[in-house]
């Protein structure tokens, strides 16, 4: 079904994936990559050209705007947020987005990789979406949809609610935050500044999809020193830092504790670089759970193996230092799902009947929950994030859309 926000959301994805927006953990400024000041500078521009008020980009790389209240009795102050950077797990440089209008349901090719399909065999959710119309990248990129559709959701809603006056909503604030995908995403002073009493997410996936759960997660970093010398002269004396690497990621569970090996409410550890050379060597993890104490247990592992790797070698020195990166916001949404229940009512307005399954990841609100504004996660539609077939259905951004509107004006309204 074709709706007033198809077009609107259409060239707003296209234009929004089309700029580089790739963090990068390994830098210490924030945004990370100067790169997503290009998307950052553009939704400033934006912002003010369809008349949000308060529009300004922070000393710490976050965009805010306010679209005031239209309410007689405006009650409490809703934040929307989605992120502006693309994951730096796969090439997100030079984007080209296409779309395949009015979908015919068979299998999808990319221009630029022959071979390459996305193919409705494999993705059941793909197989419903015939007459849609789809947006993919050109098979050499992400998309990028994860999180520029939820960009083009909360801008197609703001300039509605702003040509619309008679629409009574509350006030509303918007953050557009940079290094999501690296977990940095909400700085401390964030908020202070958004001032919302609570908020929503855009970062989710499939049609109905309310999210209030996701994984409590820390990062993990494994530091080797070995003993360097000349190869033609190591017998006895060398200690190969690789070596040793290669023997701690060996020794973690990988049969049942990795990303490819389990779903739904198992963790997780995962490596996810590997740097170094004979003489020294760097391994960076991420530990995830759902639970505070299957979490603690993961670093409790890692510990071990590592003690147990440095016993081994007592010549070589390994530290391993693990540090909290976010909680699970159930622990803080279960206390009040006011704004969950508000997510779900606004769905069904659409005829949808929402389901909350735990996210097996975090968002900006996995964050926010935790310094004191409830932050549950809404869908976007976006799927298969993170590579090469990403994709990402308009009609289902336009649902979306509505939801974000709906959410507006039940928002003003006393609890029942």
């Amino acid at each position: 079904m074709r709706t007033e926000f198809d077009r609107e959301l259409e060239e707003r994805l296209v234009r929004y994936t089309s700029i580089d927006t790739q963090s990068d953990e390994t830098s210490p400024t924030s945004p990370s990559t100067q790169c997503q000041f290009d998307l950052l500078n553009l939704l400033v521009d934006e912002l003010k050209e369809i008349g949000a008020t308060d529009v300004r980009l922070t000393d710490y790389g976050v965009v805010l705007a306010t679209i005031p209240a239209t309410a007689d009795h405006p009650g409490p102050t809703m934040g929307l947020l989605a992120h502006v950077d693309t994951a730096p797990q796969f090439n997100a440089t030079g984007v080209k987005p296409v779309v395949h209008r009015s979908y015919n349901g068979g299998p999808i090719t990319y221009a630029d990789v022959p071979g390459l399909v996305l193919s409705p065999e494999d993705s059941d959710y793909l197989a419903t979406k015939q007459g849609h119309d789809i947006i993919t990248a050109s098979g050499t990129t992400l998309l990028g949809a994860d999180d520029k559709a939820g960009i083009a959701i909360i801008m197609a809603t703001a300039r509605h609610l702003l040509t619309n006056p008679s629409i009574p909503h509350g006030p509303i604030r918007i953050a557009f935050t940079p290094d999501e995908e690296i977990g940095r995403g909400v700085n401390e002073r964030l908020p202070a500044d958004l001032g919302a009493d609570f908020a929503f997410t855009f970062d989710g996936a499939r049609l109905g999809e309310i999210e209030y759960e996701s994984f409590s997660a820390d990062g993990a970093t494994i530091k080797i020193a070995g003993v360097s010398i000349h190869p033609g002269t190591a017998k006895g004396v060398l200690v190969n830092a690789l070596h040793l690497a290669a023997k701690i990621i060996a020794t973690l569970p990988q049969a049942t504790m990795t990303p490819e090996t389990t779903d739904e409410r198992d963790g997780f550890i995962m490596v996810t670089t590997l740097n170094g050379n004979a003489a020294e060597a760097e391994i960076k993890l991420i530990l995830r759970d759902f639970e505070r104490d299957g979490l603690a247990a993961k670093g409790d592992l890692l510990q071990q193996v590592c003690a147990a790797v440095q016993a081994t070698e007592p010549r070589a020195e390994i530290t391993c230092d693990i540090r909290p990166q976010y909680r699970n916001m159930r622990y803080w949404l279960e206390d009040d799902m006011t704004p969950v229940e508000l997510a779900r009512d606004a769905s069904r307005a659409m005829g949808i009947d929402p389901a909350s399954t735990p996210i097996r990841g975090g968002t900006d609100g996995s964050r926010l929950t935790e310094m004191g504004i409830p932050t549950p996660n809404i869908f976007t539609g976006m799927q298969n994030i993170h590579g090469p077939l990403e994709w990402i259905s308009v009609q289902d951004m336009a649902v979306a859309t509505q939801v974000c509107i709906n959410l507006a004006q039940l928002a003003t309204q006393p609890k029942k």
